[in-house]
């Protein structure tokens, strides 16, 4: 791998570890940077490298949060279980169930309908102020309205699930995983720092379980990654890791103090932006 092409992969997994937490598509933004730097490999390779890149930034959310989702302990007196966390889980569990199913059933079928030429970005950008016009509007809705799940510990598990039904939105392009199961849980009863800690936590086993299908399926149609896929499989990982640390510790506090507006307004203009270029010049 050549330096320009180290360059490249770092590009991505700077992009990656930005857009991946906050609510503004990490999709939309990757495909941008590929018109412009895409890296000298086969499609079906690079296809897998966007996914399998954000084990990385899983890695961040896991380190993070790691006191707050690792259920066993050394203390007898728990009887070695944090029984807290271990309803975490099922609420997390029972929140990626509808993503999980569809997206096992009809994974091919959404790449095919929506990653196909000029649909693709089409539909990011679309979608990409669609969700930054419906940001601004719950914001203003509900500026006066009183959360009614403040601590996780509070989510009932029917809520959990909810919110994981709005996560098949991010199915689509240019939606936000991030963004739409914040926007769900917002309209479902959270506050705000609710609604990103547990987006947060639902990206584990969703992400995970999506880069180990774009693998298998990779392995079963070409045997193996060459030794110079590895090495950008792993340095694209490591970048987005390093870089989705400090996203997500600035994310956090932020939400504390303000509100999503600023990135509904971002999402519009760079749907715009999205628009113009695939549209009228690409």
């Amino acid at each position: 791998m050549g330096f320009i092409e180290f360059l490249k992969i770092v590009v991505f997994g700077i992009v990656e570890g930005i857009t991946e937490w906050l609510p503004i598509s990490s999709t939309g933004h990757l495909m941008l940077v590929e018109e412009f730097l895409k890296p000298d490999v086969s499609e079906h390779f690079f296809n897998v490298f966007l996914v399998v890149i954000q084990l990385g930034a899983i890695m961040a959310v896991v380190l993070l949060l790691w006191n707050n989702i690792w259920p066993f302990t050394k203390d007898p007196e728990q009887s070695y279980v944090k029984i807290p966390v271990l309803a975490l889980w099922v609420k997390i569990l029972a929140a990626c169930l509808p993503a999980a199913i569809i997206g096992l059933l009809f994974d091919d079928w959404l790449d095919s309908v929506f990653y196909t030429g000029k649909r693709g970005p089409i539909t990011v950008g679309l979608m990409l102020i669609t969700y930054g016009v419906l940001f601004i509007v719950v914001e203003n809705k509900r500026k006066d309205i009183k959360p009614t799940y403040n601590k996780l510990a509070t989510l009932p598990l029917k809520i959990a699930f909810y919110i994981g039904l709005f996560q098949l939105l991010a199915l689509i392009p240019g939606t936000s995983r991030s963004g739409a199961t914040i926007l769900g849980a917002i309209l479902v009863g959270t506050n705000r720092a609710v609604a990103a800690e547990f987006t947060f936590y639902l990206a584990i086993p969703v992400m995970a379980g999506a880069s180990l299908l774009k693998v298998v399926k990779y392995l079963h149609e070409y045997g193996s990654f060459s030794g110079n896929e590895v090495v950008m499989l792993m340095t694209g990982s490591i970048v987005a890791f390093i870089v989705s640390f400090f996203v997500i510790k600035f994310f956090l506090e932020y939400i504390r103090k303000h509100d999503f507006k600023p990135f509904g307004y971002y999402r519009i203009v760079a749907g715009a932006v999205i628009l113009s270029y695939f549209m009228f010049m690409a």
